[in-house]
């Protein structure tokens, strides 16, 4: 079969999948509203605990990393995913699942070359760009001041 790139392009477009793009923003909203309710009676639960409201709102981090990583851990954070989709991106509990899956996938190539080396490979541009990005913003604030 000898066909043209556009004529190609036009048999892809036909055999394609439809996205259901309303489905699935719908969903990443409800997901990632879930997780920032979750978040928000975590939070109530450890001030109601007697934290103050910084303590509160670390201990609410720490929480939230701790529990991503065990849904990680048992393979209940990727089906959630597969559910809600980009809603699980929120940033701690994305990031937290992010630092987990290659450390789990890599487990077998050794402590310190598989985990260890693996950990950061999807997180770690994260934390350079985003430590490089909050250098830079500091240096404008330093050189010309708050407005």
């Amino acid at each position: 079969m000898d066909m043209s790139p556009k004529e190609y392009q036009q048999y892809v477009q036909q055999k394609a999948k439809k996205s259901p793009i309303v489905k699935d923003v719908v969903l990443a909203f409800v997901i990632g509203g879930l997780i920032c309710v979750i978040g928000q009676l975590i939070q109530n639960g450890w001030s109601a605990a007697g934290l103050n409201k910084e303590d509160a709102g670390t201990a609410t981090s720490c929480s939230l990393v701790l529990l991503s990583a065990l849904l990680t851990g048992f393979n209940l954070y990727n089906k959630i995913a597969r559910f809600g989709g980009a809603g699980t991106l929120v940033p701690i509990t994305g990031f937290a699942n992010a630092v987990v899956s290659p450390a789990i996938d890599f487990k077998s190539e050794g402590f310190v070359t598989g985990m260890a080396a693996k950990m950061f490979l999807v997180a770690g541009p994260v934390i350079v760009f985003g430590t490089l990005a909050s250098v830079i913003y500091g240096v404008i604030l330093m050189l010309f001041g708050p407005a």
